[in-house]
C-alpha cells in the first residue's frame, strides 16, 4: 500500500542510488540492457543486435560497467557482456508494468 515502505537511506546512498538512475536516465543504455536480457554477448553481437555502430555501444557499456551494472569477461579474442545483477530485469519489468497501467499508455 501507498506509504508503507519503512526504507530509510542515508544521504550518502541516497546520492548512489540517483547516480544509478542517472545512469539509467539514457534510452540508448536501456536499449542495451533490453538487449542483454537475452543473454551475455560480445560487443559486435550488440552492435549487430542494436543496429548500431561500435565506438557509441562501447562506450555506453563502459558507462554501465563503470556503474556496476553490467559484467564483462575475455572470451578469447572479445570481450563479453552480461547483465550484473537480474534485478535490472526487475526494475524493467516493475517500470514496464507501471507505464502500462496507465490509463493514457495504449499497449505496444
Amino acid at each position: 500500500t501507498r506509504g508503507s515502505c519503512q526504507l530509510r537511506m542515508s544521504d550518502e546512498m541516497l546520492n548512489r542510488v540517483a547516480s544509478r538512475f542517472r545512469t539509467l536516465a539514457e534510452p540508448y543504455r536501456l536499449r542495451i540492457l533490453q538487449v542483454l536480457m537475452r543473454g551475455a554477448m560480445t560487443v559486435g553481437e550488440m552492435v549487430q543486435a542494436l543496429a548500431g555502430n561500435q565506438p557509441n555501444v562501447s562506450r555506453h557499456l563502459q558507462i554501465l560497467y563503470g556503474a556496476g551494472i553490467v559484467r564483462r569477461r575475455r572470451g578469447g579474442t572479445s570481450v563479453v557482456y552480461s547483465l550484473k545483477s537480474a534485478s535490472v530485469s526487475s526494475l524493467f519489468e516493475l517500470v514496464y508494468q507501471n507505464e502500462m497501467s496507465r490509463p493514457d499508455i495504449q499497449s505496444e
